[in-house]
């Protein structure tokens, strides 16, 4: 007969083998034991709960769900492809603002922050790196007219004297050397880093924004301009996929890849590659019903037609409108009327296009904040321009260091919400 131990009924002073549980969760092995199994004497007893929330298997935390953090990218949550453009636009409308060297690298850099965290693996996602060397060249292009060709702007800090080659009469107006001044230097950077930050935004939708699906939202009467429009874009991704292609497949072989020579070896597979792409293309265009059009009514064609004629002329008188000082009180009205008479010539003529839509992308609340950042700082740079336009312009003459305006730099991190707000790619957050 098995003695009971001291102290209660059977089984009360310990709990079964592989079943001791401490507040309702089993404790860790090993955990307040002593050698021989049993709990030391000294030690206080354990409140209810405290093993089990010390053992309780729970994963790390970054595992845990956040509902503050931007989701992962699924087909049902994608960000519509619009709302990157519309937000690429934005920016580059607020560089086209300004030439301050200060507001001008703040907005490529928040442009690159966006495209580095929200960045896929698709071909046209690699295409950002030739946009942001083509604005390298084009202030360097900028400064080498300036050098070469001279500038109107005065200067009084003089870097170097070329000699002048002497123009006909015609060309009054006109130099070619002569000397070269640190303020039309200065001049040339700002203007060319303008110029630069417009292509690097550009190239920052590029990145971002899947072609074939943008094509896909645009309305039915746009579409065969907008197939037109999506080739023209795809052609630089495309082509800076097969250089990159090709200079590896050269480094493999232990070819070179730098120098005229090489070049010239590269840019006969780039252009092979491009006429078979476009061969491919015109097939899958043709074999999907590309261009063929429904019968409709000969008043619906005439209506349409007058309806975008008169919808196009009134967004010009009201833009005009807009722009000009004497022309405000009547600019906001008359581009309403245009726009809207150009959507209804738009969905009239949407009925002659025979083409259906899987999934169509819908406008999610991300996608309004996303395009709403990039419309908010292209408004308050404009605002900024309006009401300190030195601040925004910074003058040469004298060659001072330009002050950084603290609230435009402000509103272009504005731009920055995407990066958080926008899904995650797969690609990201798997690392």
């Amino acid at each position: 007969m098995t003695a009971r131990p001291p102290g209660g009924p059977a089984g009360a002073g310990r709990p079964p083998t592989g079943s001791t549980r401490t507040g309702g969760y089993p404790a860790r092995r090993g955990v307040g034991r002593t050698t021989h199994g049993a709990a030391p004497a000294h030690l206080p007893p354990a409140r209810p709960g405290a093993a089990g929330r010390a053992g309780a298997p729970h994963g790390p935390s970054y595992e845990r769900e956040r509902p503050w953090r931007a989701p992962e990218a699924r087909r049902g949550n994608a960000l519509h492809a619009g709302a990157w453009w519309l937000w690429a636009l934005g920016l580059a409308t607020a560089a086209s603002r300004t030439t301050h060297p200060l507001l001008l690298g703040l907005i490529v850099a928040v442009a690159g922050y966006v495209v580095a965290a929200r960045r896929t693996e698709a071909p046209w996602a690699r295409s950002y790196g030739a946009f942001v060397r083509l604005g390298l060249f084009v202030i360097g292009l900028r400064l080498l007219f300036s050098v070469l060709l001279g500038s109107p702007i005065p200067g009084t800090h003089t870097l170097v004297t070329l000699p002048e080659v002497p123009l006909p009469a015609w060309a009054q107006g006109v130099r070619f050397g002569g000397r070269v001044t640190a303020e039309q230097l200065v001049f040339a950077f700002y203007d060319g880093a303008k110029l630069a930050a417009l292509l690097i935004c550009v190239g920052a939708a590029n990145a971002l924004a899947n072609p074939a699906r943008l094509l896909k939202s645009l309305p039915a009467a746009l579409y065969e301009a907008g197939v037109a429009v999506v080739v023209a874009m795809t052609f630089a991704p495309n082509m800076v996929a097969d250089v990159a292609r090709l200079r590896t497949a050269r480094r493999l072989r232990g070819r070179p890849t730098g120098g005229v020579k090489a070049v010239l070896q590269i840019g006969l597979p780039v252009l092979e590659g491009a006429l078979e792409r476009s061969v491919a293309v015109a097939a899958s265009m043709d074999a999907r019903g590309y261009g063929r059009t429904a019968q409709v009514p000969p008043a619906v064609r005439r209506t349409t037609n007058a309806l975008t004629l008169g919808g196009l002329l009134g967004m010009c008188a009201g833009t005009y409108g807009l722009l000009a000082a004497e022309g405000a009180a009547y600019g906001l009205p008359v581009l309403g009327t245009g726009l809207a008479l150009a959507l209804a010539g738009l969905r009239l003529g949407g009925r002659r296009s025979i083409r259906t839509r899987y999934r169509p992308d819908r406008w999610g609340a991300r996608a309004w904040l996303v395009a709403g950042s990039g419309a908010a700082v292209a408004a308050l740079l404009v605002h900024a321009g309006s009401v300190d336009p030195e601040g925004l312009r910074p003058g040469v003459v004298p060659l001072v260091v330009p002050a950084l305006p603290l609230w435009p730099a402000a509103a272009v991190l504005i731009g920055l919400l995407p990066a958080f707000v926008a899904p995650v790619p797969p690609e990201e957050s798997s690392r």
